[in-house]
C-alpha cells in the first residue's frame, strides 16, 4: 500500500479516540481548540500529553501561557467540539469556568487543569507533557471520533 499523507491519515483514523477541548487565558481573552490527540502519560506525577499542529494558533499561545484547562466532551457537546475545531461558527455564548486558574468548559464529563511541564517537537506538531493540579468528573457518555466521524457509545453492547 502506497503511504501517503492521506492513506496515513485514514489509517490513523481507524483509531477511536476521545474529544476534548484545551482552553488557556491568552491577552484577557480565552483561546480553545478541539483537540483529539490527548493521552495520559503518568500516573506518578500525574501527567497527560497533548499535540497540537504547528499551523494552530494554539501552537504558539501554550509556549507562552504554559498552562491550560482540557475538557472532556460529552455526547451532548459535539457542537461544541465543531466550533472549537473551526467546523462551525460560534452561534452562542460558551460557558466557561476556572478551575485553578485555567478555564474549563461547564458541563464536560470531565475537566483537567494542567500546567506544562516539558514540550518535544515531533514534526509537523508539538507535543505539550503536562502535570494535572485539579480535576472534575461527572456522569455522562463522551463524544467519540471514529473514520473522520463523530460517534457515540453503544450502551447495548
Amino acid at each position: 500500500m502506497i503511504m501517503d499523507s492521506r492513506t496515513f491519515r485514514d489509517v490513523m483514523g481507524k483509531f477511536a479516540t476521545g474529544i476534548t477541548v484545551v482552553a488557556t487565558d491568552f491577552e484577557n481573552d480565552i483561546k480553545a481548540m478541539t483537540v483529539n490527540a490527548f493521552m495520559s502519560v503518568s500516573l506518578d506525577p500525574k501527567l497527560i500529553a497533548i499535540s497540537i499542529d504547528e499551523k494552530a494558533s494554539m501552537y504558539t499561545i501554550l509556549q507562552e501561557t504554559e498552562q491550560f484547562g482540557l475538557s472532556i466532551l460529552s455526547e451532548e457537546q459535539k457542537e461544541l467540539s465543531m466550533i472549537f475545531a473551526k467546523q462551525m461558527e460560534k452561534d452562542r455564548e460558551i460557558k466557561f469556568s476556572q478551575q485553578n486558574g485555567v478555564p474549563v468548559i461547564k458541563d464536560s464529563i470531565a475537566t483537567l487543569s494542567c500546567q506544562i511541564k516539558e514540550k518535544a517537537l515531533a514534526g509537523d506538531h508539538m507535543i505539550f507533557i503536562a502535570e494535572v493540579t485539579e480535576i472534575d468528573k461527572k456522569d455522562g457518555n463522551p463524544i467519540l471520533f471514529y473514520g473522520g466521524q463523530y460517534r457515540n457509545l453503544d450502551n447495548d453492547a
